[in-house]
């Protein structure tokens, strides 16, 4: 039989979801689109929380409100295709619009690890050269650390999309997926996939793994100057301060390790989903309950921003 390809401008891609039992299509549906609302009230409470208190307007609440903000984008470009898919029979998505949402996954997931390792770098300052801390995070730093974060990430993104636009694709075109990722995609391809998968295996680890590193030498050097202080008292009160942080990047990292960090032939569609799901849905969702149960300034912005809607 003749393997047809499938023309990048004609065609696109059936996208297998979640599950492909009828019955769960409606719960899963309800679930996602409750995930979804709490992640958008719980980030947009966040940011307009940190901007309406003069007293949250530090680095730490600088990159946190980005975080934030980025959170609800890289939700939002993946969830809302999920549910209309859910509640159709044709689980369609067109070339281009495949590729799109591939750019802004990977943008705005980078993005949200190079915010993770610029708060890391915040309170390795905050903590280990506390003299300095207005000089050394000054704001134009702090912008300077943001555009670089978005600038980076956007670059890997589009070389990672450009590279994925010259394969080509044969008779099947069914995405065991719930989106447009990477691994499934390039596992329906007919062409040679093996420069690409070690330009892309290269690139994501340089990419990756930069601030992944730059959390892990924060973290090792705030541990040996929290270990110095003498006090127990002291050494909770300055380790506090990083729990927030540090619950978000291990549920961030862990799934994303667990995801790319593999050969293409050792692909799993069922776990491979449910680690992805953790990091572009459950990580999103509780970061803003991450970050405001046990931090009182936060606490203190959210009752003030209750107020100021209230009266």
């Amino acid at each position: 039989m003749d393997i047809k390809n499938y023309s990048s401008s004609h065609s696109g891609f059936l996208l297998l979801g979640l599950s492909s039992n009828p019955q769960l299509q409606t719960p899963l549906f309800v679930i996602f689109l409750i995930m979804y609302l709490i992640t958008m009230v719980g980030n947009v409470l966040i940011i307009l929380a940190i901007h309406s208190d003069s007293r949250l307007h530090t680095p730490m609440y600088f990159f946190l409100s980005n975080l934030s903000f980025t959170d609800i984008c890289f939700t939002t470009v993946i969830v809302p295709n999920m549910l209309v898919n859910l509640l159709s029979e044709v689980k369609y998505i067109s070339y281009a619009g495949c590729l799109v949402q591939m750019y802004f996954f990977m943008a705005l997931g980078n993005t949200d690890s190079y915010l993770l390792a610029s708060m890391a770098i915040d309170r390795l300052v905050a903590i280990c050269d506390p003299f300095h801390y207005d000089v050394v995070m000054n704001p134009r730093r702090c912008l300077l650390m943001l555009l670089g974060s978005c600038t980076i990430s956007h670059l890997h993104s589009m070389l990672r999309v450009l590279l994925m636009s010259r394969l080509s694709f044969c008779a099947s075109h069914v995405i065991k997926h719930f989106f447009c990722d990477t691994q499934p995609v390039l596992k329906l391809s007919c062409s040679d996939t093996s420069s690409s998968q070690t330009v892309i295996m290269t690139e994501t680890l340089a990419v990756i793994v930069t601030p992944f590193l730059c959390i892990l030498f924060s973290y090792l050097r705030i541990i040996v100057t929290v270990l110095k202080i003498p006090s127990v008292a002291g050494k909770w009160k300055a380790f506090s301060t990083c729990g927030s942080h540090l619950t978000v990047v291990i549920l961030f990292y862990g799934s994303i390790i667990y995801v790319y960090f593999r050969p293409l032939s050792m692909y799993s569609v069922v776990k491979d989903r449910v680690a992805t799901l953790t990091y572009t849905v459950v990580t999103p969702m509780l970061n803003p309950f991450i970050y405001s149960l046990r931090n009182k300034d936060m606490q203190r912005g959210l009752r003030k921003l209750r107020d100021t809607i209230c009266s």
